[in-house]
């Protein structure tokens, strides 16, 4: 076999090796983008719940917490909440620290959140967060209650 036709076969399947590993890293990149939007989902679902709160807006509030709406003890709350916290202002969520954070699967746990006005004192409340699905498949995330008011340093 002459040596340019053994020299160009060598030349295609390094092309065809990077093509290849170009693939797996979109492939993998595309994964990854899509696992870490999930966080940002939760972040958005929960400053939308607040800023019903601050806003002092039960009904949006309810709105934004499955299954809330049907039991009674957790409408009582939430009314309670957007009385007692209504403010005028944009939120800030100051931390947020999620039992769910980076699952691959779905989870269910309480998230930690602490948040203000400017110009008022910051608020620590729980909120209870279901996700769905895989990070495959996609992950879905359900807010499902939110507490009264915490302590500063306490945990949900």
């Amino acid at each position: 076999m002459p040596t340019a036709t053994r020299a160009r076969g060598r030349g295609l399947r390094r092309a065809a090796a990077i093509a290849a590993a170009l693939l797996v890293f979109l492939a993998l990149s595309a994964l990854l983008a899509r696992f870490l939007s999930t966080e940002n989902a939760e972040r958005s679902a929960e400053s939308g719940l607040l800023q019903a709160q601050a806003r002092g807006d039960a009904n949006g509030m309810l709105a934004r917490l499955h299954g809330c709406p049907e039991r009674a003890a957790c409408v009582a709350a939430v009314r309670a909440n957007a009385s007692r916290l209504r403010r005028p202002g944009a939120v800030k969520i100051l931390s947020l620290k999620s039992a769910t954070a980076y699952s691959l699967s779905g989870a269910r746990g309480k998230t930690r959140l602490a948040w203000t006005v400017i110009g008022r004192l910051p608020v620590v409340q729980c909120v209870e967060v279901r996700r769905t699905g895989s990070f495959l498949s996609g992950i879905t995330v359900t807010l499902l209650s939110i507490s009264a008011p915490i302590a500063g340093e306490a945990d949900c």
